[in-house]
């Protein structure tokens, strides 16, 4: 039977390796639960979030896939000034990655696959301002969450929804023979209708085969085809009498006296065009002479008030115009003019008789 003071070393000896044990397990989950080793140097930084999302104590911090720190601390704080974004998240970031971190830096709450844990993302690849220090707050990235993405589509399922069920009554009206597509579909006489159609052409197309009517020695009669190759042959030889320059079109595109006279003909145009412009000649006077324009319009400003005048009824030659009276004893003259040419011709005695009297 062992002593008492070897129970006591016993049991010493079992508590210390429980000690031991204790340590090394706790010592274990802090490495497992933290970046760096237990004499990192580290820096603490925050952000502040509208929910936590599952975010624990102990979560990786990660900037750009790699881990940096961890989660020291979430919590909810009480400031009016965080109504919106009440969730305080402070982070131990190692001060080795402080060159890559900055003011500008923005967070976000990421998950690792679908159903992985929660950690913080920083993301430096906008960020232009300074190196971080201890105590900054980084500004947050609004990413949407899966609540989120099912509340943004749940109009679009409704939608989805409705659609569905009136594509649902729309074949159903369809399936009854209902509509210009139900009758298309479901009518017997539209199916025989169509079947003598192409029946019909169908014997259209054999009559075509066959040589018969238009369209069929059209498509079958050599002499068509004939008389398509001589005319072809015919525009052939024309084209080549207008390329050897023979005939009056040939000679209008291969003689080149044409050309030189077209060319002389324009030159001279432009030489006349060019002396009226300077004034020379008969019409470049008339063109360009100012006393000439001045004596015209005088002329024709006399010709208006003449005309004028006539019109008013002035002088003789407006009188005669105007003056009804001198129409009608014109009128008369002429009248009485027909019926005396009238009384000779009848009686030419009366008139043409000479008496001759001796004193």
């Amino acid at each position: 039977m062992p002593s008492q003071k070897q129970l006591k070393w016993s049991q010493l000896k079992v508590g210390l390796t429980v000690l031991g044990a204790s340590i090394t397990l706790a010592v274990l989950v802090f490495l497992m639960n933290s970046t760096g080793g237990l004499f990192t140097k580290k820096i603490i930084l925050k952000s502040y979030f509208d929910n936590a999302s599952g975010l624990r104590t102990g979560a990786p911090v990660r900037l750009s896939g790699v881990d940096i720190g961890n989660v020291s601390g979430v919590r909810i704080v009480p400031d009016a000034n965080k109504r919106m974004t009440p969730v305080e998240v402070t982070m131990k970031v190692d001060t080795k990655y402080l060159s890559n971190i900055r003011t500008d830096s923005t967070t976000q709450l990421s998950t690792a696959g679908v159903l992985g844990e929660t950690y913080i993302d920083i993301d430096s690849a906008q960020a232009t301002g300074p190196e971080v220090k201890s105590g900054n707050v980084l500004p947050i990235h609004d990413t949407p969450d899966i609540q989120d993405v099912v509340r943004s589509s749940q109009s679009t399922l409704e939608n989805m929804d409705a659609l569905l069920k009136r594509l649902d009554r729309i074949v159903a009206f369809v399936e009854s023979g209902q509509g210009s597509i139900g009758k298309l579909i479901y009518d017997p006489n539209l199916y025989t209708r169509l079947n003598s159609t192409v029946d019909e052409f169908q014997g259209l197309v054999n009559q075509v085969s066959n040589g018969k009517g238009t369209l069929g020695k059209l498509f079958s009669d050599d002499q068509l085809y004939n008389k398509a190759n001589a005319t072809v042959d015919k525009l052939n030889g024309i084209l080549d009498d207008l390329n050897a320059g023979k005939g009056t079109a040939g000679k209008f595109l291969k003689d080149p006296a044409l050309y030189n006279n077209a060319n002389e003909t324009i030159a001279n145009v432009k030489k006349l065009t060019d002396d009226i412009n300077a004034g020379k000649g008969a019409i470049g006077k008339l063109a360009k002479d100012q006393a000439f324009a001045d004596k015209l319009q005088n002329t024709m400003n006399k010709l208006s008030a003449i005309s004028d005048k006539l019109a008013a009824g002035q002088g003789t030659a407006g009188r005669l115009l105007q003056d009804e009276s001198l129409y009608n004893n014109t009128n008369q003259l002429l009248t009485e003019t027909q019926g005396l040419i009238k009384a000779i011709r009848e009686n030419p005695k009366k008139y043409l008789t000479i008496h001759f009297k001796v004193f």
